[in-house]
């Protein structure tokens, strides 16, 4: 077995961080009244109610939002322009008015309540203010909430140098991302949000915006992006589960306040677990992705949007991995060449980690991997939303030290460290 160094760091859900989404019922298909959908009908019953039961209504919802949300009055004004089209012709509302109409066109959604699993840690992008040998990080996490649907947000942390690791304590406050689709914009048109709002990059919240992302969005890999000539950059590839199926989507962003999403094209259109090299090799970008759901494969793009398969990576070997193999993050470059994480699916579907090695000039080679798992479920894994699971969606290497959080039970998130040498010494040669 490798040694592990289990950090005393445990992610867990809260349910009292929440934000504020759009809400608008629909009728179901037989009772829909195409001349006056719900919304509408509801607006105009807003529209009635009188000016004493109108200031009270008003007085209760912003005592409520006003005990968890910042700028309450800016989203509800930002919420009722978005809604703005469907008040009955001739109407006028009030400035009051319009703002109980956003209200009431709007939740609170709770989007960790359920679960906070499924980590990825890059370097944060500012370094600045910290002790010699440590390294600020920014960590990915996958909400779960009413309904389970997925979201992504965000914790930041520094792991010192003595291999101790702090993780900054969230925000109680989380902020929506702010969109506009501009005129003819389609769903697979690059989608522009803004969380300049948030403080910290705790209180961002990237929730299901479009359809194609509707019904969550799934284990994001994050990766820090080394463009020839051009700053380092962040990307991010995730699964977006919509109505049509899923698809996989990228976004990106410099500074984890405003962000830029899209959809892959070509043969990766709808694959599950993309995970982009962080520089190009050989001149052209790279990925390892899971085409079948069953073996992982490599794949290369010209420009990170339109995607072509080279072929079968790695496929089912050892009794851990029999059912299925995946990527647990972002290939890693080392000396050696590129570690790449691995999970495997095996017995009574228990989900454990194992790492493989690629060689650095041409990663369609693999020089070694693990016989038996870096990490798999024990006694404290076996309950939570999906036993006998441990995930992760991307490490962090730092003088021979890997740093690993990882997914438990697809509940809660936790941290350990493990030396890159141990890994190495332990693989076999395919």
């Amino acid at each position: 077995m490798i040694p592990l160094h289990h950090l005393p760091v445990t992610l867990r859900p809260d349910p009292a961080r929440t934000v504020i989404r759009p809400f608008l019922p629909s009728d179901p298909e037989a009772f829909a009244v195409a001349a006056h959908p719900r919304a509408e009908r509801i607006i105009a019953r807003v529209l009635s109610i009188d000016a004493d039961e109108l200031h009270r209504e008003l007085a209760r919802v912003q005592q409520s939002l006003d005990q968890r949300h910042r700028d309450v009055p800016q989203l509800l004004a930002r919420r009722y322009q978005s809604v703005a089209a469907l008040v009955p012709a001739g109407a006028d509302p009030s400035p009051d008015q319009r703002t109980l109409i956003a209200a009431y066109l709007s939740a609170e959604y709770s989007f960790e309540a359920a679960a906070l699993f499924n980590p990825s840690a890059v370097p944060h992008p500012d370094q600045s203010g910290l002790p010699d040998g440590a390294l600020r990080i920014l960590v990915s996490l996958r909400g779960i909430g009413e309904g389970h649907l997925s979201s992504v947000t965000f914790r930041t942390g520094v792991w010192n140098a003595d291999g101790g690791l702090v993780i900054d304590a969230p925000s109680q406050t989380a902020v929506p991302p702010v969109f506009d689709a501009p005129e003819g914009w389609r769903d697979g048109d690059v989608l522009a949000l803004d969380c300049g709002g948030s403080r910290d990059p705790s209180e961002t919240v990237l929730f299901p915006v479009v359809e194609s992302q509707s019904g969550g969005i799934e284990d994001m890999r994050l990766t820090a992006l080394d463009c020839p000539g051009k700053p380092r950059t962040y990307a991010g590839t995730y699964t977006a589960l919509g109505s049509k199926g899923i698809r996989q989507e990228i976004l990106f962003t410099d500074d984890f306040a405003t962000f830029r999403m899209r959809p892959i094209g070509g043969a990766l259109a709808n694959a599950k677990g993309m995970a982009l090299f962080p520089r190009p090799v050989g001149g052209r970008w790279m990925a390892v992705t899971r085409q079948d759901n069953e073996n992982l494969w490599l794949a290369h793009s010209d420009d990170l949007e339109t995607w072509q398969v080279d072929g079968k990576l790695l496929g089912p070997h050892y009794p851990w991995e029999i059912i299925q193999m995946g990527n647990c993050g972002s290939p890693i470059e080392i000396a050696e060449g590129w570690l790449l994480l691995t999970h495997g699916v095996g017995v009574v579907r228990n989900y454990c980690l194992g790492a493989a090695l690629l060689d650095k000039d041409d990663p369609s080679k693999v020089l070694g991997r693990l016989p038996h798992p870096l990490m798999e479920p024990g006694p404290e894994d076996r309950d939570g939303y999906v036993p006998n699971v441990v995930y992760s969606c991307g490490g962090i290497v730092r003088d021979r030290t890997l740093l690993l959080p990882y997914g438990i039970a697809d509940n809660y998130a936790s941290f350990c460290t493990v030396s890159v040498d141990a890994i190495l010494q332990a693989m076999e040669t395919p």
